[in-house]
């Protein structure tokens, strides 16, 4: 995996070198670990659909190099994976792949966002796949923590806090419903919506055995 070494050293070398970053530290912790988070759903999910474990886990670690640089709208976020892609193309065409597996690293960085490149490029099934391995960090454990502390939840009264709850299964149930490129991304994704679900829905009987009206 000597491709796999080079890619983090290319990573972490345009992390340090990032004014933004340096200049934001939480950021930057967090973005780098969200990185290899990522990276090692993608290698789960390459090792049981037989994808190529290497491309897939170069992929996963390429896909948000863009956060180098502020996004000042919502247009600059919604386009950071192609953004990350043209960053990245000369390095990806350096590791020497076959083109067909270029092909897919670089599509798959491209559309993790919005699904839509700006080149021409097949959106194959490992490329989704990028997408997947970061929509299932997304919704992992320590998404828990983060939902909460960013609604400052410990700060809401009562009934704020069982409707956020409330809100939070609602949501929950509706992703349950959606399907990813491969059954493994799939069965990821639901195993982790579940254990939020199950969360907030403790979190609510808990909130309602907290009330007078209940004895």
């Amino acid at each position: 995996m000597e491709r796999v070494k080079k890619t983090i050293d290319y990573l972490i070398d345009m992390f340090n070198n990032s004014e933004y970053l340096n200049n934001h530290p939480e950021e930057k912790r967090y973005r780098l670990e969200h990185t290899f988070r990522v990276a090692n759903i993608g290698k789960v999910i390459a090792e049981r659909e037989g994808f190529d474990l290497e491309a897939m886990v170069i992929a996963c670690l390429l896909h948000d190099i863009s956060y180098i640089y502020e996004f000042k709208t919502e247009e600059e976020w919604k386009n950071h994976g192609r953004t990350s892609a043209r960053l990245i193309r000369s390095f990806v065409e350096s590791l020497k792949f076959p083109k067909e597996t270029e092909n897919d690293i670089l599509v798959g960085i491209a559309i993790h966002v919005d699904g839509e490149a700006d080149f021409l490029g097949v959106k194959t099934p490992f490329a989704e796949c990028i997408s997947d391995a970061d929509n299932i960090d997304r919704f992992d454990v320590y998404r828990i923590y983060e939902t909460l502390k960013y609604a400052k939840y410990d700060e809401l009264p009562s009934d704020k806090q069982r409707e956020f709850c409330m809100n939070r299964i609602s949501g929950l149930v509706r992703l349950l419903s959606r399907t990813y490129g491969t059954k493994t991304s799939t069965a990821l994704f639901h195993e982790k919506l579940m254990f939020q679900k199950q969360f907030f829905e403790r979190l609510l009987a808990q909130l309602d055995n907290s009330l007078e009206t209940k004895l």
